[in-house]
């Protein structure tokens, strides 16, 4: 058993950069805790083409500490690909690149324990300390803290109607691992509104006279998004932003937290236009065997055992037409959502929930009763906009929570960098 100052479970971009940045502060002690045996970001959508929708400078540190040697940049003078990547003239590195750059931070970090899979989270009233029990490959382990950062991450989400479904579905998470079966299928359908969705899609468009199958993808949207990237809308990733969304009342920020997906859960304007170039470029020879058919809800879904087939019940919304499609690969690019994890049922009554049951979230990322003594890392949507999930606003974060962590401001927390004011100006008469 061993007691630390703070305790981090799960292991992703936000608390690896956290883990980054308390590497160097002294008298803070923290241990982080993650349940698979290394650093894996998406492995199942690391395709060849795929970049990052944010610029380099939205690394694990960069934003909260531009000396930091656990910069993306610091990779790259390190791995020797600093001058490839400056001739390249790019801002948005390969999503592989982002991944084996993690491995790299990870790899350098004393305080990261891998293969510590959590079960239990308990509060010793007493001592004032939370007790995290883990399962390892030898035993199990206990560690011991005044204070915790939960950064367990989104797990995918699957519709309703596809819950149970037997079969070999795919959700977009393991796609890479199930690619060359899902090719050598008679018929592909690819359901999904986002990145993830068209990014399959481009994937198996590339190779669909190679293999002969029909591809179809379904969305429910009434046409494919791009994911809105002007300046003045990213201004919205702002702590002015962030400080006018979370002072709004409950129901209208969930009402936001829905009219805002479009926001960060659109498709990259440059591959909705490599899409319609392919398809072009592959129409010269005759008709496509795909079709993309969008304003498509889907409702129910069955598997036929004998005929290796699934019957995908579907309704167009504008036309209220129901009808079915029969598909032999199904694939699921229906994203994550977050989850509270079951090891924090033990101290469910320290935590706190707002109207709609999902955790209320302070202005500085706490969850509990004390506002100082369990941070959330991301799942937070519904209280900080659309920063929750933003990779370029994780450093941003952990600036908070280690000043909550330290009691004094060891990365400098940006106060206002917006052009616009979000709402009625200061002194406005009413």
């Amino acid at each position: 058993m061993s007691t630390h100052d703070f305790i981090a479970i799960g292991l992703g971009p936000y608390n690896l950069g956290l883990a980054c940045l308390t590497e160097t502060v002294d008298g803070l002690d923290g241990v982080f805790l993650e349940s698979k045996p290394d650093f894996d970001w998406h492995p199942g959508m690391l395709l060849d083409f795929a970049t990052l929708q944010t610029p380099f400078m939205a690394d694990l540190v960069t934003l909260a500490d531009p000396t930091s040697p656990y910069s993306f940049l610091n990779y790259l003078k390190e791995t020797g690909r600093l001058y490839p990547f400056y001739i390249r003239e790019m801002f948005y590195p390969v999503r592989a690149e982002y991944n084996a750059y993690c491995r790299w931070a990870a790899a350098r970090l004393d305080g990261v324990r891998f293969g510590h899979r959590v079960t239990r989270v308990d509060w010793d009233g007493a001592d004032g300390l939370y007790t995290v029990t883990s399962e390892t490959a030898t035993g199990t382990a206990v560690h011991r803290a005044p204070r915790l950062v939960l950064g367990t991450g989104t797990p995918p989400y699957l519709p309703e109607a596809c819950r149970g479904l037997g079969g070999d579905l795919l959700h977009n998470s393991r796609y890479l691992e199930g690619r060359a079966a899902l090719q050598a299928k008679e018929s592909i359908t690819v359901v999904g509104s986002g990145q993830s969705a068209a990014e399959i899609y481009y994937d198996l468009l590339g190779e669909i006279d190679v293999h002969g199958y029909r591809l179809d993808w379904v969305t429910r949207s009434p046409r494919f998004f791009p994911l809105e990237y002007t300046k003045l809308t990213l201004e919205m990733t702002s702590p002015e932003y962030v400080d006018y969304f979370h002072a709004l009342p409950e129901a209208t920020r969930y009402r936001l937290e829905a009219e805002q997906k479009g926001l960060f859960k659109g498709i990259d304007a440059d591959l909705i236009n490599a899409i319609y170039d392919l398809l072009y470029q592959k129409s010269v020879n005759g008709p496509v065997p795909t079709r993309l058919l969008t304003g498509t809800a889907l409702h129910g879904a069955a598997w036929d055992e004998a005929g290796r087939t699934y019957t995908l019940d579907l309704h167009h919304t504008e036309q209220e037409r129901d009808f079915t499609l029969h598909t032999q690969g199904l694939v699921l690019a229906t994203g994550y959502r977050y989850t509270p994890p079951a090891f924090l049922e033990p101290i469910g009554d320290r935590l706190r929930r707002d109207g709609q049951g999902r955790f209320d979230v302070a202005r500085n990322y706490s969850i509990d009763t004390t506002g100082r003594g369990v941070f959330l890392q991301n799942g937070g949507t519904h209280t900080h906009s659309i920063t929750s999930p933003d990779l370029g606003m994780g450093p941003y974060r952990n600036s908070w929570i280690i000043r909550e962590l330290t009691g004094r401001e060891v990365y400098p927390i940006e106060k206002s960098i917006a052009f616009q004011e979000f709402g009625a100006p200061s002194g406005a008469a009413a």
